[in-house]
C-alpha cells in the first residue's frame, strides 16, 4: 500500500489530496512511468562516456590599439590574464574542485595555464598541454581583435554572415582549424577515458567549434561565452555527443 497524490479542485488550495493505492509503483529502471509521482533522476555520464567540462580562460590584458602583442608563442597571440582575468579564475577553480575532475588540460597558451592554476593547485591534478586547442589564428587581426570587433571592422559583418574566421587576411584556414581541434579533443577523449571527467581550459573560438563538431550548428553559433564559463559536453559511444550546458558562470555571481 502506497500513498500518493492526486489531483482534486474540490480540496481547494493546492488542488491536491492523498489517496490510497494498492498498485505497485513504476520502476524507472524498468522503463516504467510513473508521472507526476516520481522525479525524474539526476542524468549521470555512462562508464562509457567522457565528460569534458570546457572552460573558457578569464579575461586577458589586451594589447594597445596599433600596438604589438603583449605575448607571442609559436606564432600564436599569447597574453597573460588580467586582474580580472585572475579573479575568475580563482572562482572557477573553487568550483570545479568541489566536484574535482579526473584529468585537466590546458592549450599552452598563458591565458589558459594561468586560468587552469587555481584547479590545479587544489587538486594536485598535473595539467596536460593539448596545443591543438589554442584559439584560432587571425593572421592581421591576432592581437588586435577586442578592437576590430568593438570598432566594428567592416570585415565582422562578413564573418558573421559567412561564419568563419578566414575572411580576414592572413587568418587560418576554416578547414585547418577544424581539423586541429578534432584532433586536439580526440587526445582528451583518448587521455581521459571512459567514465571520467576532464576539465579543459581552451579558448572562445575553440569552444563554438567543438560545440558546432558536436551539434551541427552553424560555426559560430556559440562563438560569445564568458571568461571562465564551464560548458559541459559529453562525448558518447560512436559518433554521438551530448551538449549539457552552455556559457555557465554562476562562480561569478
Amino acid at each position: 500500500m502506497r500513498t500518493i497524490p492526486i489531483f482534486d479542485p474540490a480540496v481547494g488550495a493546492g488542488n491536491w489530496r492523498m489517496r490510497q493505492s494498492a498498485a505497485p509503483a513504476a520502476s524507472l529502471e524498468s522503463g516504467g512511468v510513473n508521472y507526476p509521482h516520481a522525479a525524474q533522476q539526476r542524468y549521470e555520464v555512462s562508464s562509457k562516456a567522457t565528460r569534458l567540462l570546457l572552460v573558457r580562460h578569464g579575461a586577458a590584458a589586451v594589447a594597445p590599439l596599433g600596438g604589438e602583442p603583449l605575448g607571442v608563442l609559436d606564432g600564436f597571440n599569447d597574453p597573460p590574464l588580467a586582474e580580472v582575468g585572475r579573479d575568475q579564475a580563482a572562482a572557477v577553480g573553487a568550483r570545479l574542485a568541489l566536484d574535482p575532475p579526473d584529468r585537466i588540460f590546458v592549450s599552452g597558451l598563458a591565458r589558459t595555464v594561468e586560468t587552469a592554476a587555481p584547479l590545479v593547485e587544489a587538486t594536485g591534478i598535473a595539467p596536460v598541454e593539448v596545443p591543438e586547442l589554442r584559439e584560432v589564428q587571425l593572421g592581421e587581426w591576432d592581437h588586435q581583435y577586442p578592437h576590430k570587433m568593438a570598432s566594428r571592422d567592416p570585415l565582422v559583418e562578413r564573418i558573421e554572415s559567412e561564419q568563419r574566421w578566414d575572411v580576414i587576411p592572413g587568418a587560418e584556414p576554416a578547414a585547418d582549424f577544424t581539423a586541429r581541434v578534432r584532433t586536439g579533443i580526440d587526445r582528451v577523449i583518448e587521455a581521459t577515458g571512459p567514465g571520467a571527467t576532464a576539465a579543459v581550459f581552451v579558448h572562445g573560438g575553440v569552444i563554438s567549434e567543438l560545440i558546432s563538431i558536436a551539434t551541427g550548428s552553424r560555426p559560430l553559433a556559440f562563438l560569445f561565452c564568458d571568461n571562465t564559463s564551464v560548458n559541459d559536453l559529453v562525448k558518447l559511444r560512436g559518433e554521438r555527443w551530448m551538449l549539457r550546458s552552455f556559457n555557465d558562470t554562476k562562480h561569478l555571481d
